[in-house]
């Protein structure tokens, strides 16, 4: 991104708020190096799992990574907490760079950003009862122990609707949804600001992902919370988020108001993906036009020089394939909005 882009996204920005961000990433990279072949003829590379990724988030707000798997969604969320340490770029917490810290270094910081994984069933010990999963994050942060610490449990169970007579049980005695609030409740014991939800709803069924994305709204209302919130569905994020970025191959392609991308797709993969939406009314959906991409998503193992859509892209032109386009901004309702497009970013 040109300095001349950086310094008019800078002034947006501030022209939004003036606060500084709970959470910002700065030119994020995440590469793993791989080895493949045979031994007298080896090829080794990287696998660009994120490839310069940038964005805030402020307090009390959504912000929705969105994409296809693969993109590099949920290794942006752990390069965050330091599950996976950047190759390259700066991840500032409160002001604070955290970016590559080891555990004892992060400990602190772990108290503001928490995490709420993808699966249900593989993110709990199976051999820990329920009151000992939500309580240790207490032990290991001396927050509370003895009585104190089983009134806290108790109070994070009801708080995220799991009735305290469960508090013996074990994992294998619930279901997805219930594990899901488990795996909450245990994020929020450390009464962090910002939580990392990694597709929190895709592993469960449509009728009880409404009942925890409303349990996470209800939440956010009552304590202040932040979230990053991963999922590959459009539509499972538009009520939640405040903002959306939309990710492809590890960059993003668009990013803005909620209600901004939804309205007015810039970008042709957003424009794509929304396309691919059902729609309840089937007298819209006969009359809505899907855009169909051709190609294969390209490997990550390959470095592109330019824009990492131009494969797939309807609109490409020559200088796609040998310039990437910066986050330029879009007038769309008077909302802050950027696309990586040299065609729709003018």
């Amino acid at each position: 991104m040109s300095d001349s882009t950086q310094t008019e996204g800078t002034r947006a920005a501030d022209s939004v708020t003036a606060d500084p961000p709970l959470l910002s990433v700065q030119d994020l990279h995440v590469q793993f190096p791989f080895s493949r072949g045979s031994f007298l003829n080896p090829h080794h590379g990287v696998i660009r799992a994120v490839d310069g990724l940038s964005f805030d988030i402020r307090e009390g707000e959504t912000l929705a990574l969105v994409g296809e798997s693969g993109c590099g969604k949920s290794t942006t969320a752990r390069a965050i907490i330091n599950l996976v340490h950047p190759t390259s770029g700066r991840v500032r917490l409160c002001g604070t760079d955290i970016t590559g810290l080891g555990d004892r270094a992060m400990m602190p910081h772990r108290r503001v950003v928490q995490m709420v994984f993808q699966d249900p069933f593989a993110s709990l010990n199976p051999r820990m009862t329920v009151g000992n999963i939500i309580g240790e994050p207490l032990v290991v942060h001396r927050l509370a122990s003895g009585k104190d610490r089983k009134l806290e449990v108790l109070r994070l169970m009801d708080l995220v609707g799991l009735n305290p007579r469960f508090l013996n049980r074990y994992p294998h005695e619930f279901s997805g949804g219930q594990r899901q609030r488990i795996g909450i409740a245990r994020a929020l014991a450390v009464q962090p600001k910002l939580i990392l939800c990694d597709e929190p709803v895709s592993a469960l069924d449509v009728s009880i992902q409404a009942q925890i994305i409303n349990l996470m709204m209800d939440l956010q209302q009552q304590l202040g919370l932040s979230y990053l919130f991963i999922a590959h569905d459009l539509s499972v994020v538009r009520h939640i988020a405040t903002r959306v970025g939309v990710m492809y191959l590890g960059r993003l392609a668009e990013i803005g108001e909620a209600e901004s991308v939804y309205s007015h797709p810039t970008h042709p993969y957003t424009e794509a993906l929304l396309s691919a939406v059902p729609v309840p009314d089937p007298v819209l959906a006969a009359t809505r036009q899907r855009i169909r991409l051709v190609g294969e998503v390209p490997t990550p193992d390959r470095e592109h020089v330019g824009c990492s859509f131009a494969d797939r892209c309807p609109l490409v032109v020559d200088r796609c394939r040998v310039d990437r386009p910066p986050q330029e901004q879009v007038v769309q309702t008077s909302q802050l909005h950027t696309v990586a497009c040299w065609e729709r970013g003018k």
